[in-house]
């Protein structure tokens, strides 16, 4: 096929419509260039329930294979399940999912042995270049002697590692409503929640990756409505959704009201540096709740601000050997787990902290639950650094306020705080903004909406 990589090879994976993006045949060569790239003797390869998603994972293991590359396949998986047996078997790996995306798109997250993250500056850019070259000059001759591929499953233990991470031992009877969104949540909850004293109540179980219930997004809050409505309906304890790729978890508590992900983010920390002796290291991106840094002072630990996104996120906790990491959008990375994001461990240490104590959901978040935020809202502008100046301008040189460019521009004073950032990708600005209450919020949520949109 005749393919345009530069719009399916971003930052820290492959992902594109299928097929008219592409297919099989560039999947194989992106299986030889992933070999060719890492130098391994041997990979791990799993995939999501996307109808494309078998066929993809196979061509990308006969690729490596054609390298010489002896190949473990453990079929359908989580993304985080095919991160343990990238770190549990010491392979570097490639997860077959486009996550979150319509069911007409693919994609591939690819880590080297230990989970560790391939991105553009990590093998992703010369990944592509070498498949580039192939689909000009054909495919590279196969090596002397062809690799094997080898089925494996990895489900079992995967769950049974998951839970071997948290102190289940006390927790009390649960009932607790799981929305899979047709995704891989469906195939690894029964696993991992098995024995635990719950009373599970699934939603959307049947692997179907063309999503007829709703979108497999729970960031998205129409895609919540489902979850929110059952809890209750049920006189359940608490509701979890996964996405696609279940490698992230929402919650909602007994009233059916969402949790946000920065308080999920707090209630881990402190679980995690309670774990640890009441020391170490957390890292947070710097559009979570200011409530993540001072939970983790409080427990004893060192709070670490990073950029938004994963591969930010990962670099910092292998700099710092940070014990957890977590980010506004859902993802929950822990040291214990390669410093690779899981949902499904986030979701365990919810059900230990709920479990462990009398009171409902809805009491426990609340001490991690201290400011009021606005949600990211995205504007659309034509000038993104001139309206960033106009940011800048309005608020540099008040008192009590200060200013920082880590990502985008971060404005503070004592009771409030916001977050202008480009997209890298479409002309929009992002804002985020936080205060002690919800009339100083929305004042400069508005205040700040209308220089950015002038």
């Amino acid at each position: 096929m005749t393919a345009d990589l530069s719009q399916i090879v971003k930052a820290y994976d492959v992902r594109g419509v299928v097929p008219d993006q592409w297919d099989e045949s560039l999947a194989r060569l992106f299986g030889a260039a992933f070999a060719e790239v890492t130098g391994a003797a041997a990979i791990v390869v799993g995939h999501d329930m996307r109808p494309s998603s078998p066929g993809l994972s196979r061509a990308f293991a006969h690729g490596a294979a054609d390298r010489g590359v002896h190949v473990t396949e453990i079929g359908l998986c989580s993304t985080d399940q095919l991160y343990y047996a990238s770190g549990a078997l010491n392979l570097p790996g490639a997860m077959f999912t486009a996550s979150h995306n319509p069911a007409q798109y693919n994609g591939i997250k690819l880590c080297r042995a230990g989970a560790a993250p391939v991105g553009q500056d990590t093998g992703l850019a010369q990944i592509r270049e070498l498949a580039e070259g192939w689909l000009e000059s054909g495919a590279p001759r196969p090596a002397a002697e062809r690799g094997t591929l080898t089925a494996r499953e990895t489900l079992d233990d995967y769950a049974a590692y998951l839970r071997s991470l948290v102190d289940l031992t006390s927790v009390r009877p649960l009932k607790v409503v799981v929305d899979a969104g047709n995704g891989m949540g469906g195939h690894t909850v029964p696993h991992v929640f098995a024995d635990l004293p719950l009373t599970l109540v699934p939603m959307y179980f049947e692997l179907d990756g063309t999503f007829p219930n709703h979108e497999a997004n729970p960031l998205d809050p129409a895609n919540l409505v489902d979850l929110q409505k059952r809890v209750p309906a049920e006189g359940a304890d608490l509701g979890i959704a996964f996405d696609g790729d279940a490698d992230r978890c929402f919650v909602v508590d007994e009233n059916g009201d969402p949790v946000s992900p920065s308080a999920i983010t707090a209630l881990v920390a402190a679980r995690e540096l309670a774990r640890n002796g009441g020391t170490g290291t957390v890292i947070h991106n710097l559009i979570t709740s200011r409530t993540v840094p001072e939970v983790v002072r409080e427990n004893g630990g060192t709070p670490e601000r990073t950029r938004v996104g994963h591969s930010f996120i990962k670099a910092e906790m292998a700099r710092t050997g940070a014990i957890f990491g977590g980010e506004h959008s859902a993802h929950y990375y822990f040291k214990d787990f390669w410093n690779a994001d899981t949902g499904m461990l986030a979701a365990l240490h919810v059900l230990a902290a709920l479990g462990g104590q009398q009171g409902p959901l809805s009491s426990l978040v609340a001490q991690y639950d201290r400011y009021t935020g606005s949600g990211e809202i995205n504007s659309t502008v034509a000038d993104q650094n001139g309206r960033l100046a106009a940011v800048r301008a309005a608020y540099e040189g008040r008192p009590d306020i200060t200013l920082d460019d880590l990502d985008g521009l971060t404005v503070a004073a004592p009771g409030w705080w916001f977050n202008v950032r480009p997209s890298n990708t479409e002309p929009l600005l992002r804002l985020n903004a936080e205060a002690e209450d919800e009339a100083t919020m929305t004042r400069i949520r508005d205040e700040v909406l209308s220089l950015i949109r002038a």
